[in-house]
Parts: C-alpha cells; structure tokens; sequence
C-alpha cells in the first residue's frame, strides 16, 4: 500500500515534460475553463453559505456567557465545512464533465509509451463517455459523502480533530485519484470493473489524489495545472498496470 501510494505520487515526475512532448495541452483547454468556473462558482457559493450555517451552529449556544467566543469558533467550523464540501463538489463536477475531453489524452499517452492504443469498451462517443463520467461521479460523490459527514462531527471533538483532518485528506485524496485513473479505465473496462480495479489498486489512487489535493492549495495556477498534471500522471500508472510493464524508457525521455 504504501508502495503504490510512493508510486502514485513519483508518477508525476515526467508528466510535464509528456504533455509538451505529446502536444497534449490543447485537449486541457476546456477541462482547464470547466476548473476555473466551477472553482469560482464553488467559492462564491461557499462564501455566502459559510456565514449563513455559522448561525446555525451558534443556536445550540443558548447561553450569554462566551456567547461571542462560540460566534466566533461557529463561522471558523461553517467556513470549514462549506470549503470541504465545496472541494468535494468541484472535484465530481470538473471530472464528470471533463470526462469526453481526456480520453484522446490518455490514448495519446499509452500509444506513445506502449507502441498502440487500444479501446475495448463498445461505445466510444461524447455523449457515452460523458454519461460514464457523470456516473462514476455521481457514485464516487455519494461514497465520499457518507465518509465524509461523519468524520467532519467527529472534528468538532478536540484532540480528535488531528486524527479526523488526516483521515479526511486521504478520503478526499482517494477520490480524487479514482477520478483521474478512470479517464483511462474507461477505454479498457465497465463501470463496475473500473471501480474494482481501482479498489484492489488504491494506493496509486491515494498517491496521485495527495498530489492533486496539494495543487489546490496553490492560488489560481493549482486550479489551472492539477488537471492536466493529475489526469497525465494517473494514465502512466493506470496504463502500467493495465499492460503489467513498465513503459518504454525511451519514451519518457525528452529529445536532446
């Protein structure tokens, strides 16, 4: 497990110097629009709604002693729990309707290391890969959902909240990482093969997802680059497993 998560996260080392070998950003430009709206959406949203479910968390206070100081802690947990939420949502919402966008990507990259790329799904057009992504998606925001309500209570126990922030991150992380390895299961399996594999292979998952998490972080340039660097550095992976080899070398190599 954490072999794969090291690997995972080590994937990302080539995947600049891929996407500008293979010419790939031109196929980022509308996931990369999609980002960007959806993170702007998202924020105004999450602005307005923080102050909103920090009053109704100061209620529970019904006494006048330190009524201020629990004012103060209710907007601090409002504004966490509608940023959480919010990164959830921007996470299921970018990838399901990226999802037509990245295919071409991930063929591109597999027919590149490996020599050929090969489609076995039936269907293979817009409106069926992006029925594919809302699904997933849909499934995947359900599942981490239920993860993650409880573990935000839990966070409002002190002490406790070191634990429940970790565990938190991972949660996030994980699906995050699913998202990105299934533009390439997609070409290659079904739904419920797809969400096998990555269960019996969710270290990568994880380590592709911290990765991906820690882009958000960075001001507007993590919104415009964790797409393109997340979804290159999970096909490398995803496609290694799926052909069980390493990919050629040489082909990872910039020219000189």
């Amino acid at each position: 497990m954490i072999k794969n998560i090291f690997s995972g996260i080590f994937s990302y080392r080539n995947a600049l110097q891929l996407i500008n070998r293979l010419g790939l950003w031109r196929y980022f430009a509308i996931p990369i629009a999609i980002s960007l709206v959806t993170a702007i959406a998202i924020g105004l949203l999450a602005w307005w709604l923080s102050g909103i479910l920090g009053d109704l968390i100061s209620i529970v206070w019904v006494w006048e002693w330190g009524a201020s100081t629990f004012n103060a802690i209710s907007d601090f947990l409002g504004a966490i729990i509608i940023i959480t939420l919010g990164v959830v949502l921007y996470k299921h919402i970018v990838m399901a309707l990226s999802a037509p966008f990245m295919s071409p990507v991930s063929e591109k990259i597999e027919a590149h290391l490996y020599g050929f790329s090969r489609t076995e799904t039936r269907e293979h057009s817009f409106m069926t890969q992006l029925w594919r992504g809302i699904r997933i998606n849909a499934r995947n925001l359900g599942m981490e959902l239920i993860l993650t309500l409880p573990i935000l209570l839990l966070s409002l126990i002190p002490i406790v909240n070191f634990i429940t922030g970790f565990a938190l991150f991972l949660v996030q992380s994980y699906y995050a990482g699913f998202g990105n390895m299934d533009y390439t299961l997609e070409r290659h399996m079904n739904a419920s093969h797809s969400i096998r594999f990555v269960r019996s292979h969710s270290g990568i998952a994880v380590g592709n997802g911290i990765v991906f998490m820690l882009m958000l972080l960075i001001p507007v340039i993590g919104i415009i680059l964790v797409f393109p660097l997340s979804v290159t550095a999970a096909s490398t992976e995803t496609l290694r497993l799926l052909h069980d080899k390493p990919a050629k070398q040489t082909a990872i190599k910039s020219t000189s």
